[in-house]
């Protein structure tokens, strides 16, 4: 008998520090979907790559909800993947080096790709 493959959602992320709150969100439905033994990838297009450079989650703060630094250590500490738009980060001069070392630069096949395999996708 084949084995069932759990649950894929997929997450885009497309605002950054000048929106805290829309920049935490998918980092916070993210981590409920882990608990719940879904497969999550994050991905972060526009504006949202600049959260996934090194010294820049640290300082985002949205009201009532958990500081996006523990949202995206308790994503990635549960086995969240995070992607990145590699035009993106090119676009605002972000080299790979200067991301978070779970940051994954990528491009737009990748992100195709994630979608057709996911069972649902969001964006925030």
């Amino acid at each position: 008998m084949e084995e069932a493959k759990p649950e894929k959602l997929v997450i885009f992320g497309t605002h950054g520090p000048e929106d805290p709150e829309r920049a935490s969100l998918p980092f916070v439905i993210g981590n409920a979907a882990l608990v719940m033994e879904v497969d999550v990838t994050v991905m972060l297009q526009g504006s949202a790559v600049i959260v996934a450079k090194k010294g820049c989650y640290e300082h985002v703060f949205a009201a009532g909800l958990p500081p996006l630094k523990e949202l995206m250590d308790s994503f990635i500490e549960q086995g969240g993947k995070l992607l990145i738009c590699t035009p993106c980060i090119q676009e605002r001069k972000i080299t790979p080096d200067m991301l978070l070392e779970t940051a994954k630069p990528v491009k737009a096949a990748r992100a195709v790709m994630e979608i057709l395999e996911s069972n649902a996708t969001m964006t925030y």
